[in-house]
């Protein structure tokens, strides 16, 4: 028997077929990944994704039928849902940012190269960061709410001070490098406390824990990255 691990299965949805070929050629074209389907609307994403049960989804928000936006949000909300990537026209798309909100893992930009593409599959496969810390500020910056709720900021209280301490900084751009410099701890031990905040908020990974901080009113638009708290 091969000890060759099996490769990824891929979802791509989008109403574009030229879209969808062009992800197809490049996904297909390695060995770790293989497409198992497509979709063209919403309402045959969810369907498709039940049937075939992908590792990862790539969504676009801007579908007919049921939108990525409430495709994302419905798959996210399912017993051990797959990984999705939005794809979108701009990076600085309040779709984008909506369904990342909704719980998609990160998104990719239509015009990407094939290296780009394969670098972000490959990173929201593995639960790592998957875009420029620098793309992610901006997004939930310009649409993050001007007020955080108070179900929000409740959940801060949750947090032991270091925790919290390590979540500003994942939001503020830092690497668990830069954050264990910072801070004065082992880099490992960093992984332990961001490994807690997830757990403790129920936040999939650490592009929703960026969204947090902001949300809570932890981190403020325009705070400078690697700022201090003040």
């Amino acid at each position: 028997m091969s000890g060759t691990a099996a490769p990824h299965r891929v979802l791509l949805c989008d109403d574009q077929e030229l879209i969808r070929m062009g992800l197809r050629m490049v996904l297909d074209s390695q060995p770790d990944l293989t497409v198992v389907g497509e979709a063209a609307d919403g309402r045959a994403a969810l369907e498709r994704s039940a049937e075939l049960r992908p590792d990862l989804v790539l969504m676009d928000v801007r579908m007919p039928e049921v939108d990525g936006l409430a495709a994302t949000r419905e798959l996210c909300a399912r017993p051990s849902p797959p990984k999705v990537l939005v794809v979108t026209t701009f990076d600085l798309d309040e779709y984008a940012y909506g369904a990342l909100r909704a719980g998609a893992s990160g998104f990719l930009v239509k015009d990407a190269l094939g290296e780009e593409i394969l670098v972000t599959v490959r990173a929201v496969l593995r639960g790592d960061v998957m875009m420029a810390p620098s793309a992610l500020r901006r997004l939930v910056e310009r649409y993050v709410l001007p007020s955080a709720p108070a179900a929000e900021r409740g959940r801060l209280a949750r947090l032991t001070d270091r925790e919290r301490d390590v979540l500003a900084l994942v939001a503020r751009g830092l690497s668990n490098t830069e954050i264990a410099a910072r801070l004065f701890l082992g880099e490992t031990t960093v992984k332990t406390h961001l490994g807690r905040v997830l757990g403790k908020l129920d936040l999939r990974d650490r592009v929703h824990a960026v969204i947090f901080a902001y949300e809570s009113g932890l981190v403020r638009v325009g705070d400078r990255p690697g700022a201090d708290r003040g």
